[in-house]
């Protein structure tokens, strides 16, 4: 292990708080950043930063699929033109980049789970800008590694599970889709995972998500009964569903590759959940 510590960017959203705990649980040295200290398409700023640090993990991202629509300049800044620049950073400074990126790179038209020499082809603005950015980091020379997770949710952060539990508390009929196909996947284990990918720093595009696969329709429903909570789930499909940003109905990733890497078996993703849910 380097002797400066990981640098975790966007370290208070769902994913990089959960890794900034997992990375001082497992004893990895780290520092986290995020806004308002540090604003990732900053690079007089981002170049500060990395000074500092034996390795990048960047969770920072703008996520919010619906918005980039109609904000395709703004998702590109930050999901793929900083990310060229952090290479670029990285690649002077001799440090190893892990980024982070999504099922939304993929059309979800496969008829199996997608594995990482499966070629993307977004279609959605969202998955657009993450796909430039995985390729431009790699354009960039440094030492980098692109880590995939899909359907995430986790405690500080909005998510299926917390829009869904909103809806429901405040009563009535739910409306959730029934054709489209993934594993959720809780931020703590993903954060595991990448624990593993720090120490042992391999270069190349990885998949992580939980064991099997369920719909969107068969998550609310196992949400629901965990719960305790009695609304009447009717399932739709995608095409009935408003929404600005088209969705994969094909999600399911093969994590094959991850696994010699990980430090134990991926769990089943009613595990996580039910734990998840439990805190709630």
């Amino acid at each position: 292990m380097a002797s400066r510590p990981v640098l975790i960017l966007g370290s208070r959203g769902m994913l990089g708080s959960d890794l900034t705990r997992a990375c001082t649980e497992a004893g990895i040295d780290n520092i986290g950043l995020d806004l308002p200290e540090l604003d990732i398409t900053d690079t007089a700023r981002l170049k500060e930063a990395i000074q500092a640090a034996g390795a990048v993990v960047n969770c920072a991202a703008y996520t919010d699929v619906e918005a980039a629509e109609d904000n395709a300049a703004a998702a590109f800044k930050v999901n793929a033109e900083a990310v060229s620049r952090l290479g670029e950073l990285a690649k002077k400074a001799g440090i190893w980049v892990l980024h982070i990126s999504t099922d939304f790179v993929f059309d979800g038209t496969l008829q199996r789970p997608y594995t990482e020499k499966d070629t993307p082809n977004p279609i959605c603005t969202y998955g657009r800008s993450k796909l430039a950015g995985e390729q431009l980091l790699q354009a960039s020379g440094c030492h980098w590694c692109i880590l995939r997770l899909q359907w995430t949710y986790g405690t500080n952060g909005r998510n299926f599970v917390t829009k869904l539990l909103d809806k429901a508390r405040s009563g009535g009929q739910l409306r959730v889709v029934d054709d489209q196909i993934g594993s959720p996947t809780a931020t703590s284990e993903a954060a595991k995972a990448i624990c593993c990918l720090i120490r042992h720093r391999p270069e190349g595009i990885f998949h992580f998500a939980s064991r099997g696969y369920t719909s969107r329709f068969g998550m609310a429903q196992f949400i629901l009964d965990q719960m305790g909570l009695s609304n009447t789930l009717i399932p739709c499909k995608s095409t009935e569903y408003q929404s600005k940003a088209a969705r994969s109905a094909n999600s399911r990733f093969n994590c094959n590759k991850i696994r010699p890497f990980l430090d134990g078996p991926i769990l089943p993703w009613q595990v996580p959940l039910k734990r998840f849910l439990e805190t709630l």
